[in-house]
């Protein structure tokens, strides 16, 4: 998911490279018939850019999703979500 966002903002001239875009991933795991399975997983993406770019990113990220080969895998078997954060930067 991560590089499906990266690779979206790069398309806009979003610089995501360098560190710029990391993430923190949240996986919860629950127990079925006495087997751990996944059920949700939670990506918390930051961005440093400028200010600038918020409203780009914003609709980046309401739509980059469907165009994920991992969401698109996934999504109806386990609860997939995302956020960012945008990491204001100087211009």
């Amino acid at each position: 998911m991560l590089g499906t966002f990266g690779g979206a903002l790069e398309a806009r001239q979003i610089d995501a490279s360098g560190g710029r875009l990391t993430a923190d991933v949240t996986g919860e795991v629950e127990k079925a018939d006495g087997v751990l399975v996944i059920r949700r997983i939670h990506v918390h993406m930051r961005l440093a850019a400028a200010t600038e770019v918020s409203d780009t990113v914003e609709r980046v990220h309401g739509l980059y999703a469907m165009r994920c080969p991992l969401y698109r895998t996934l999504h109806n078997a386990i609860q997939l979500s995302s956020s960012y954060e945008l990491v204001r930067t100087p211009n």
